[in-house]
């Protein structure tokens, strides 16, 4: 008797959970997964399914669309056969929002470049593997395009399995609308630390020279209280007085978070321009010590401004110290996400390049669903993605919350996948949700895999993509556990031999990305050993 078992969170949905996870061996502990249960809105329960005791086991695909939504068969699109209109049971989904954070793999990489192991709480698996750059096809238009394969691992009938999904190249800065950004800056006496407020002084300079002159920006800072540096400004004939607001950020007391997100908002709330992209950008070690540092009463109030205005949040961490866990639910609620830098070049990078070439958006409340078929496999397990469950029968409603992806982004989802000796047929079928960012108005792409192209050994595969994205995620478990000997993914190399195929990977791409994280590998294997 087998049976598919998934070791889940439980909690409201998007919310940071804890993550204690149990170790793969005989006793079958076996990763999250994001399958959720009926009645459960935003919620997963750990459950097992018995293939000879109960469940659909004759068709392991998405359940047919409600009348209205936009879905495959609406635009004309028929599935394989008759067994594809049958709803499964809940065992055989795995369901998420998307997550384009990056900020837990750039604050691991400070710690152990400061000579420390990143505490394990920190480390989110997804952020690792989303932080390196995926060749996938990208879509014609607005939208998604969904791209699924995989490879075996040297565990016997394990496979990796890769889910893809890209959204359009970002365009010329010309095409986008303007801006309006409300910058949000932690002027605190942490921040006088070398690398904090100095270095995002340096990036604001440069980045208030590249906007364009119908871009406007807006300065708050905080500290034990919070203050409107600048109102919100067109650049236009305004850069001077600009940098001369830049120029005057001194660090001061304590760290007032709340009343900083309080004010940016109102600041923004005022500046609000119809037809231009409102964001507040968060700029912090998001080390609360004065005034509201109970995380729900600011979320609270950052929930409020983006139901009803539509404003999304950036959080950008800085700093040694850096309160991680905050920042994250901070841009959670903002429909935003976080990033972290550590050095000048990265933060010119983000603020010069990234962010106004991103400040668009081409998807909101975008979720994914992947249906894997039970006739072909025996368990899986989705890396990663904690704190983005999202209950299964919540994936076309749209009223749940979802992630908000940008154009010239990418996501990747990772699956330990164990299928049924010699299996042949269709294997699991992904599908994204997402909001049109203006009317929307709902819309889906899927794309299949079969069990017949998981033939190739993983490290062997080509093209590289599904390599960078598994030596990303074995480093995060890695850290996650403490010794990779003791690991939750299938066939786990040693850290040592992660660096090499990182480095191997480096060369081969030319990619200066991927040299620093082999660096990253080699420091954290020099402090476990």
């Amino acid at each position: 008797m087998r049976s598919y078992r998934r070791t889940l969170r439980t909690g409201p949905t998007r919310r940071r959970l804890s993550t204690g996870l149990l170790a793969l061996g005989t006793a079958g502990a076996l990763l999250l997964t994001g399958c959720g249960q009926s009645g459960d809105s935003g919620r997963g329960d750990s459950s097992a399914y018995d293939r000879e005791g109960g469940g659909n086991s004759t068709g392991g695909f998405p359940a047919p669309a409600p009348e209205g939504t936009d879905t495959g068969e609406q635009r004309g699109e028929q599935p394989d056969d008759e067994s594809r209109d049958i709803a499964p049971s809940p065992d055989y989904l795995s369901t998420f929002a998307l997550d384009v954070d990056t900020a837990s793999y750039g604050y691991a990489r400070r710690t152990l470049g400061d000579g420390t192991l990143p505490d394990p709480t920190t480390i989110r698996p997804e952020e690792f593997v989303n932080s390196f750059r995926q060749d996938y096809e990208r879509p014609g238009g607005d939208g998604f395009s969904v791209t699924v394969d995989g490879a075996r691992t040297n565990d016997d009938n394990w496979s990796l399995v890769r889910v893809g999904l890209a959204t359009r190249t970002a365009g010329d800065d010309g095409e986008r609308p303007p801006a309006a950004l409300t910058f949000v800056i932690d002027v605190s006496g942490s921040m006088s630390e070398p690398g904090r407020l100095d270095l995002a002084q340096d990036a604001l300079r440069t980045m208030t020279d590249r906007l364009r002159d119908d871009d406007s920006v807006a300065i708050v800072t905080f500290s034990d209280e919070a203050e409107t540096v600048l109102p919100m400004t067109r650049l236009d004939d305004n850069r001077g007085e600009i940098h001369d607001a830049i120029d005057s950020l001194e660090p001061t007391d304590s760290t007032n978070l709340g009343a900083g997100v309080e004010t940016g908002y109102e600041t923004a709330v005022e500046g609000l321009r119809k037809g231009a992209t409102n964001r507040v950008v968060l700029l912090s070690d998001a080390l609360a010590n004065t005034g509201d540092t109970d995380a729900d009463t600011i979320l609270e109030r950052i929930g409020t401004e983006r139901r009803e205005h539509g404003i999304t949040l950036f959080g950008v961490g800085v700093g040694s110290d850096y309160g991680d866990a905050l920042m994250e639910q901070l841009a959670d609620q903002g429909d935003g996400h976080t990033t972290y830098v550590s050095t000048e070049e990265e933060a010119e990078r983000l603020f010069c390049e990234e962010l106004p070439r991103h400040i668009d958006l081409t998807a909101r409340d975008a979720k994914a669903q992947v249906a894997f078929d039970p006739e072909t496999v025996e368990e899986f397990r989705l890396i990663g993605y904690d704190n983005r469950q999202v209950a299964d029968e919540d994936f076309r409603d749209d009223r749940v919350d979802g992630g908000e992806v940008g154009p010239g982004h990418t996501v990747t989802a990772l699956y330990a996948v164990r299928t049924e000796q010699n299996a042949t047929g269709h294997l699991a079928t992904a599908t994204v949700r997402w909001l049109d960012p203006d009317t929307r108005t709902p819309h889906e792409e899927s794309s299949d895999i079969e069990a017949s192209t998981l033939h190739d050994d993983l490290w062997a595969t080509s093209p590289h993509g599904l390599q960078v994205a598994a030596v990303a995620a074995y480093f995060a478990d890695a850290l996650r556990q403490g010794d990779s000997r003791w690991s939750d993914l299938p066939s786990s190399p040693t850290l040592s031999q992660l660096s090499h195929r990182a480095e191997d990977l480096a060369r081969d791409r030319e990619d200066k990305d991927l040299y620093d994280l082999a660096d990253a590998i080699e420091r954290a294997d020099e402090l476990l050993t």
